[in-house]
């Protein structure tokens, strides 16, 4: 993932320039449209004093309404107003118009405008997948890959030179086509939650993958797609390998057409233990489905958890000779996500035991912006929200405490923001990842409170990144009004289609709001990964179906 290339002052100007001069609407919104019954707002770029909610076929006005009172947005210097029609209720398409700022992209009023974009964010993953070929129609476009990399991967720099042991299948990473453990935890764990969340409503939406029918819901087939690379990964004494890549980062090829050898790197302690958090997940969650694979799953966290009992130390993967990601990290936060999905699948005390003095350490309680260098929060929901008995009480309020603050946290700037991020003017590499992210933590607080301001916050996630910010756009290739089109994706760069490949986060602004450019060679912007898919994955989730009213 991410290539260390640099691209010159004069084209970043260039690029700024071109964002610009592209979000020429100044009538910012979701895209994708509104729930019936939640609050519904647009951010106006430019003065005003009303506006008008119309019909997308015949123009007919349904709302009237009056602009709030302007505010200086920090982030950018826009002086931005608030329209509000959150009163209108009435399912069908529609636009806004604005004297003197013209009329925004049409949008949808309904209760399954959700859906479709969840397919096909959920589908990017199976076109993600790695050894096999895939295939996919969208939008009238067709996309294809070959069988690929079918000779992963070698043993060079793990002590057996010229050895290679199989391991074919998982994800292509990001806009490569490496394979990073780290990476897919914190995916993993994401669309875990989301299954373990929304279960329900998931399994009422078919994603048309090769598994459909067969005796796994497809949500859980997907994930087994990378468990089943994972299985690879472990070492036969239990450590894990970092990560399987080329040396460098392959040029702009389809993925069949990259023949260069990849090599398992050295084991590191924090996949070892990303490693055992998602086998023991996948235990628990297979268990009703494939007794036999939640048992195989088991036995390999097991095994791999007694080798880092054995080994307390952090210990990082020798990389040298690597150029590709390196996704450097303290294991802490592996190791107590690894403990609490243990107990979860056992119930042994054991586990318990290890994750709640983990729990009760120094870090302890939830964060605000995670990723895969911090997957401190998905252990800590994992045990807040688990059935099982034994639990310390202390612990359980103290947590429960954290998660509420935290969660105001996210609610806070979200509030003073003239597009209503969550995270308000933090950005940094992936930042859309993290907005998206953010509903991990809003829906268990919704879940405890039934408050609906972290309801409505993770609606506003979902807002800015299909059309409420700076650019007026969303940030999802094939969905929303004016997606990326230049992905730094080597399919989409490679296989001669106008149409990036559907379904895809952009990283997003970096380091400031208006720093992002839909220009293939900005890897720092504008690449894709699936941390920031599994994130948007469970977004999505979260909304397919509307809670009693």
């Amino acid at each position: 993932m991410h290539q260390s290339a640099r691209i010159s002052a004069v084209l970043l100007v260039g690029l700024v320039l071109n964002q610009i001069a592209g979000a020429a609407n100044p009538i910012r919104l979701n895209s994708l449209g509104f729930l019936p019954t939640q609050p519904k707002h647009a951010s106006i770029a430019v003065a005003a004093t009303n506006f008008n909610l119309i019909r997308a076929d015949n123009q007919q006005v349904v709302f009237t309404g009056v602009l709030g009172v302007p505010v200086t947005h920090a982030d950018t210097g826009e002086r931005l107003f608030t329209a509000d029609f959150s009163s209108y209720i009435k399912a069908d398409t529609y636009q806004l118009d604005v004297p003197g700022a013209g009329r925004s992209a049409p949008f949808r009023i309904g209760a399954d405008i959700y859906r479709e974009p969840f397919v096909t964010v959920t589908r990017a993953m199976y076109l993600w997948r790695c050894g096999t070929a895939v295939s996919g129609t969208h939008q009238g476009k067709h996309y294809a890959q070959g069988i690929c990399h079918t000779n992963d991967a070698w043993l060079d720099y793990v002590g057996s030179p010229g050895v290679r042991s199989n391991s074919t299948g998982g994800w292509h990473d990001a806009g490569d086509y490496n394979k990073y453990v780290g990476n897919a935890g914190v995916t993993v764990g994401c669309m875990f939650r989301a299954w373990e969340d929304f279960r329900s409503a998931i399994q009422k939406v078919p994603l048309d993958l090769p598994e459909r029918g067969g005796r796994l819901p497809e949500l859980l087939a997907e994930i087994k797609w990378e468990l089943d690379w994972l299985f690879t990964m472990q070492a036969p004494d239990g450590s894990v390998y970092h990560k399987v890549s080329t040396p460098d980062f392959g040029g702009f090829i389809m993925p069949e057409q990259e023949i260069a050898k990849r090599y398992f790197t050295p084991w590191s302690s924090a996949a070892t233990a990303d490693f055992v958090a998602m086998l023991a997940a996948g235990a628990r969650h297979f268990r009703e489905f494939d007794a036999a694979y939640a048992e195989r799953c088991l036995a390999a966290a097991r095994r791999s958890y007694a080798f880092l009992v054995a080994h307390p130390e952090n210990h990082r993967a020798d990389q040298t000779g690597f150029s590709t990601g390196a996704y450097p990290t303290h294991d802490a936060d592996d190791r107590l996500w690894a403990a609490a999905e243990l107990w979860a699948a056992t119930g042994e005390t054991n586990f318990l035991n290890d994750f709640e003095s983990r729990a009760r350490g120094r870090d302890h309680g939830f964060e605000v912006a995670w990723d895969w260098g911090n997957v401190r929060n998905l252990g800590l929901l994992t045990y807040l929200f688990s059935p099982r008995e034994g639990r310390d009480p202390a612990l359980v309020e103290s947590l429960r405490a954290s998660l509420l603050a935290t969660a105001d946290d996210v609610v806070k700037p979200r509030a003073a923001h003239g597009y209503a991020r969550p995270l308000g003017e933090r950005y940094s590499w992936g930042s859309n990842g993290t907005v998206a992210r953010q509903t991990l933590v809003l829906h268990a607080a919704f879940r405890l409170t039934q408050k609906p301001e972290y309801r409505n916050t993770a609606l506003d996630a979902l807002g800015y990144l299909f059309g409420r910010n700076p650019f007026g756009r969303s940030f999802v290739t094939g969905v929303g009004h004016q997606p990326p089109m230049h992905p730094h994706d080597r399919r989409s760069g490679a296989d001669g289609i106008a149409e990036p490949w559907p379904g895809y986060l952009v990283g997003g602004p970096n380091p400031k709001a208006t720093d992002w450019h839909d220009v293939e060679k900005d890897y720092r912007t504008n690449e894709i990964a699936i941390n920031w898919n599994g994130a948007l994955i469970y977004a999505l989730a979260m909304f397919l179906e509307q809670p009693p009213q």
